[in-house]
């Protein structure tokens, strides 16, 4: 039997999101059934709203942690440029504990070049970002959660004699997501290191393509593929009405009007019933999970309605 879709609730964290909103938002969607919290990692709004406020996002998913009991949370995805892998292995490691075994690490090159220069973190060239997410993958996956001796000698990184490194709770270690576009080196670190592949905001054909580039790699690796998922804007009523109501909620918060029938190649839109529908075509083209971004944050509704509605009719 194929499994059923994983969903899960995205949020960008960099938009003015409170403690106070965070609570709301993870105790909506455990009361909802809602299996997973993952937010971005940014430091400075990605829509220009630089006003805008953004928690950490390792400290903001560790009190979480303490305040949860079944949630699962994560990033999606923490940029390689934002913290040394010892201590982000570390810092993810205390989460899995606090939470008991409850966490997941995205983790990318970082894309944002005003969030890097406006907080003192060096913003290389692709190739290089590149470089250092390779040497992060393999210190924290091979180093921090491996169970033999490590030593590392790379561009970036050097550490010797790696010792005293607490365990995660999960094994053999939290989950590991890489995501991007499935191009040929992040597949092929993909199929080394990660236990999923996500890609963002992408077309139909576009999810066929960048999964059977991650296939396709992990086959070269002598490895069984690896999950594939989705993250893409979500706008979701209970009926045509509510949809409607919402779309004018998110132009608020947006600035600018919602076109439904411009976005909905790339975005879950629509009722209940279509939103299935949708994600019905992308478990048939191999997608395991979806995340759904939700932009207007504190409409809880919208979370109750997702748990409540959604997850059932993809069970």
């Amino acid at each position: 039997m194929t499994p059923r879709m994983r969903v899960a609730l995205m949020i960008e964290g960099q938009e003015d999101v409170t403690w106070e909103d965070w609570v709301a938002l993870a105790e909506t969607c455990e009361r909802s059934g809602i299996e997973a919290l993952f937010r971005s990692d940014h430091y400075l709004s990605v829509s220009g709203a630089h006003e805008r406020g953004a928690l950490d996002a390792w400290a903001t998913i560790n009190a979480l942690a303490a305040r949860t009991s079944t949630l699962r949370l994560g990033t999606l995805v923490s940029p390689a440029s934002f913290r040394h892998p010892s201590v982000l292995a570390r810092t993810v490691t205390t989460a899995d504990h606090v939470s008991g075994g409850r966490i997941e690490l995205g983790l990318g090159t970082g894309w944002s070049e005003v969030e890097h220069t406006a907080n003192g973190f060096p913003f290389l060239p692709m190739g290089e970002r590149m470089d250092v997410l390779a040497e992060q993958l393999e210190i924290i996956h091979d180093g921090h959660w491996g169970t033999g001796p490590f030593r590392f000698h790379g561009k970036h990184y050097t550490l010797e004699d790696l010792d005293a490194r607490p365990k995660p709770v999960q094994r053999p270690h939290p989950p590991l997501i890489m995501g991007g576009m499935a191009g040929p080196r992040a597949a092929r670190l993909a199929a080394r290191f990660a236990d999923e592949y996500n890609t963002v905001m992408a077309t139909l054909g576009e999810i066929v393509e960048r999964r059977a580039a991650i296939v396709a790699a992990c086959e070269r690796a002598g490895r069984e593929p690896i999950p594939f998922s989705v993250m893409t804007t979500t706008l979701i009523g209970a009926d045509e009405a509510d949809l409607a109501r919402r779309a004018q909620d998110l132009a608020t918060w947006r600035g600018e009007a919602v076109d439904l029938d411009a976005v909905r190649d790339r975005w879950i839109a629509g009722t209940v019933e279509q939103v299935v529908q949708r994600l019905r075509t992308y478990e048939e083209a191999g997608v395991e999970r979806i995340y759904l971004q939700h932009l207007v944050h504190r409409d809880l509704d919208t979370v109750e309605l997702i748990g409540r509605e959604l997850v059932p009719a993809l069970a």
